[in-house]
This record gives structure tokens, sequence and C-alpha cells, in this order.
């Protein structure tokens, strides 16, 4: 296999729409202990800017409470777990992007609901109280936390309902009123706050033509357009789970680049574009969640899709998640890239290595994306297995990436004021200038996650899938979850743009690689002699 030369200077930054936002389960469940545990892990390691999730207005979180009793009636706004959420959020480094829905009983046309927890999917019974019910909400927001805060919170009308699960009958007109009403309610509470939408999930191109057309000729307030990505099949139920087969990578980046093509040549083209929703499955009990290959198969989409939108929100942070209901077993297919109780799946790994990934981009290709950190000149190297989907072959047992890369010291001060000192002796400490590469070595740091290693999932299985690991087990499935680690140096070649390492990877099968490299500083002593170590004389 050729060695790709990547280029000494960068043709691009890598930005941060892949981590821009993350999915949650429905907002109640942000109370939970596992839940804010887990979320603070996320941050840690990754650092996400804003979260999204199902449940604000639905009524185990309890806003909407009309009342009728002792002579008084109307409308009372509860605000108590609501707050709880969103400080919660806020403590931990992430803004909420707020959805609105699903709708409270006591407001609701009908009686039709989804998922386990019975989210009301029917229109208001009255829009003027739902209305009121979006002006109490973002006016509390806004006293709470503060106009110049809530500003910076996107406000989304609903969640994808061109479905019979989410909008009663997909009603395209019935949502069109939704959206109008609403929007028209964010922007009385303050012109400046972002509203949004259509919410729309995988397979609804015919719905952007008449949503434009709607929000342009009645000037409806719109300041961007959010849709939902998904590349799975239908469905093939076992009990507690299903199978479903997958489209390529490509597919999930071409979902992302639609909506704009679909919009060219109305206004909503050039705003901003959220995907809100995006994964390899649509189904909250689908195995390949945990998975190697699941990370394997978003290598790509991350290292990609911030060229087309400029949010992608992976869906979900973690598994304390109930749509089909209490998870029956500790490994269950959920969304999350955390299992309960923080066990680390491939796809956390995917996301954490590109949290260390440096600013600019040195390349791009189908299996790497090279970045470089301006500041200190550690150059990342993301690299993995390419897969394609159900429709070809499976993946060989191994896969081969050869790059040369360019490595340079961090930037030196331009000129001293004065003559430089004399050089020093060979043997003082410190030795190995960091201004040339002659005889220079690279410090290599590698991360590998693969069907063997960083996957608790294959770990829980070589374990007989336990349902409700003991805290031995726990312990074990933790460790399991670690990628493995190794740390090694290369030579330093001297070229014209500064040194260059051969960088030679095996990346086992569905891997997924991170390799750092820094510029060596030697400062070893020259009496040491590790060959002397057992006490043997060196020779």
């Amino acid at each position: 296999m050729s060695r790709i030369v990547v280029p000494a200077e960068p043709s691009g930054v890598l930005g941060d729409a892949w981590r821009s936002c993350v999915g949650t389960s429905r907002m109640n469940l942000a109370l939970r202990q596992d839940y804010q545990e887990s979320l603070a892990l996320v941050q840690q390691d990754i650092g996400f800017r804003y979260i999204r999730g199902h449940g604000l207005l639905s009524d185990d979180v309890g806003v909407h409470r009309p009342y009728d009793q002792a002579g008084y009636s109307g409308t009372r706004y509860a605000f108590t777990y609501v707050d709880q959420v969103v400080d919660t959020y806020l403590s931990l480094g992430i803004k909420p992007f707020l959805e609105l829905g699903f709708m409270p009983e006591a407001l609701a046309s009908g009686p039709d609901t989804v998922f386990w927890w019975k989210g009301n999917i029917t229109p208001p019974r009255d829009h003027r109280e739902w209305a009121a019910l979006v002006r109490a909400v973002l006016r509390h927001l806004v006293d709470r936390y503060g106009l110049e805060e809530v500003r910076t919170w996107p406000v989304e009308v609903w969640n994808e309902p061109n479905l019979v699960n989410f909008w009663k009958d997909a009603d395209q007109a019935a949502y069109f009123r939704l959206y109008e009403v609403t929007a028209a309610a964010v922007k009385d509470v303050d012109p400046s706050l972002q509203v949004g939408g259509p919410v729309l999930s995988p397979g609804a191109d015919e719905w952007w033509e008449p949503f434009a057309e709607f929000v342009t000729s009645r000037d409806v307030p719109i300041d961007f357009t959010s849709v939902h990505a998904y590349t799975s099949g239908p469905a093939q139920h076992v009990p507690f789970g299903v199978y479903q087969t997958l489209r390529s990578p490509e597919s999930l980046l071409d979902q992302f680049a639609a909506p704009r093509k679909l919009l060219a040549g109305t206004p909503l083209a050039a705003l901003p574009l959220h995907v809100s929703e995006f994964n390899t499955s649509y189904r909250p009990d689908n195995p390949i969640h945990d998975t190697a290959y699941n990370a394997a198969y978003l290598a790509p989409v991350l290292a990609a899709g911030g060229e087309l939108v400029d949010s992608f929100s992976y869906w979900t942070f973690c598994d304390v998640f109930e749509e089909v209901g209490v998870p029956a077993a500790f490994f269950h297919g959920g969304f999350g890239m955390l299992t309960h109780r923080q066990v680390k799946k491939p796809t956390y790994h995917l996301y954490a290595f590109m949290a260390r990934m440096g600013q600019d981009v040195l390349a791009r290709g189908t299996d790497h994306l090279v970045t470089r950190d301006p500041a200190t000149g550690r150059v990342t190297v993301l690299a993995w297995q390419p897969v394609s989907g159900t429709d070809t072959a499976p993946e060989p047992e191994r896969h081969e990436l050869h790059l040369s890369l360019p490595v340079t010291s961090a930037a030196e001060p331009a000129e001293p004021a004065e003559p430089a000192e004399p050089a020093e002796p060979a043997e003082t400490l410190g030795q190995v200038a960091t201004n040339s590469t002659s005889g220079a070595r690279a410090f290599v740091l590698r991360h590998d996650v693969d069907e063997s290693a960083g996957n608790a999932w294959a770990a829980w299985g070589a374990m007989g899938r336990p349902a409700s690991p003991s805290g031995r087990q726990l312990d074990v499935l933790r460790e399991a979850s670690e990628p493995a680690r190794r740390a090694y140096s290369l030579p330093v070649v001297p070229t014209a743009d500064a040194g260059r390492v051969d960088l030679d990877l095996t990346i086992s099968r569905h891997g997924v690689t991170l390799v750092e490299i820094d510029l060596v500083r030697d400062e070893t002593p020259p009496w040491l002699d590790d060959a002397r170590i057992l006490g043997r004389l060196s020779t």
C-alpha cells in the first residue's frame, strides 16, 4: 500500500458542529442521579455545547396546571422540574436546545400518544392557550436565566410532524398552523429569541417546499431549519429488540446536505441548518448502537458532517431512556454512547477521540482525518476501517493505513533581543534543541477501539450477557470499555518542511484509532543506561 503524504500547511479548520449538540431522553429523566452522573462524564471527556430532548411540556414535567376548584379557575404554570433540569444543564456547561412538545393532556385535542410514557401527539384544542403556555415558559426562562443567555438557546417547534407516530395523522396544514402560532408566541417574548423547524424525519422531502412557501408568503418568523437523519431499514422485531439493515455512512451525509438543496432559491436556504437527531438506527432497542461497528460507521460522518450543516446531534448521550419501556437488560441496543452506570460504548470513544483533535485540518480521507494544534504543534490522526452497510461483503480482519506526517515543535519567539549564548556542552541536561529535527524523535500515543479493545459489549457477551451485572461485573465492564493504549517513539526525518514521521497503522476489524504525535525534547541525563537496570554491564 502506498504512503499518503500529508501536507504541512493546513487546508482548513476543524469546526465543532459535531459536538455542538447531543440528544437526550425526555426531560423528566434528567432529574435522575444516573442521568446526571452520565452527563457529567460526557461533559468532562467531550464537552457538548447544547442538549436536546423530548417532553418539555409533557405532563410528567408538570408545567401546564389548569385548576377549577373552590370557586377558582384558571391555569397555573409550574416550573419546579424545569428549573431543576436547566440548572443541572448549566452547571455542567451545557445549554438547552429547547424542543416545544409534547401536548399537555388538559390542552390536547385528542387522546393519541406515543411511547411508553405516553407523550400526547395531538394539536392543541385551543391555539391561544398553547401560545400562552409557550410565552409563559420562555418568559420564565428569561426571568430566571437572563435574556442574553436565553437568546443563545434555539427553540424548535415539535418533533417529526411528518410521521403519524409524532403528529396526529401527520397533518401538514395543522403543523403549519402550530408553527405559525408558536413562532409568533416566541417572538412576543423577545424578537431576538431563535425559533425554527420543521424538525422532519428522513424521507420527508415533499414537506420542504410547502413549508418554505408557507413561512415566506405569510412572513412567519424562522431563524433556523432542522431535520433528522437515520440510515436503518424497517424493524425486524424479536422479544425486547429489533434488527435492521443499514445503508452506507454516505447516506447520512447525503441526508445532511439534502435540505439546503431542496430549499435552493428560497430565503430558508441561507439559514443555519441543524440536524437535531442522527444515528444509525432510529430504534432504541437495536444492538448496533452498542458495537464497535457503530463507531467505525460514524467516524467519517463526524469527520465530514461539519462541512454540510451547522450542527448534528447524536441521539443520545446515555441509555437513561424509556421510549419502549424500562430496559430489560444492561446492554439492550439503547441509543446512548454510555450505558446505565456510565459504561462507555465504542461510539463514546469516537467522540472522545474527536475532542482531542487539533484545530488545523491537514488532511481528510476515506479512512482518516489529520489535524494539528497550532499552539503546540501536536499532530493528531483519527483513523478507522471503512464500513459500508448491509449490502456489502463483511469487512476484513484488518485495515492498513500508511501516512507521512509533518511534525514541528511549538512556535518559538521570532528573534532574541541579544545574541544567543554559545551552545552548552553535550552532557548538559535538555541537550536536544527544539528548533531542529536532526536526530530528533516523535512521541506517539495510540488509542484503539475495535471488536475486542475498548468494547464493553463484547466483554458483556463473553460474561454470558447478565441482565443486571453485579458490582464486580460492572467494574470489569468499565475496565473492558477503556481503549487499548500504547506509547512509543518514531524517528523524525529532516525535510524542507521541518521534519516528517512515517506512521504505519494496522487497524483491527471495525476499529477506530486515535494517534497523538508530539516532537520529543530529550532530557535524558548522559549517565543513564537502561541496559544496566538489572546490574549488567552495557555491551
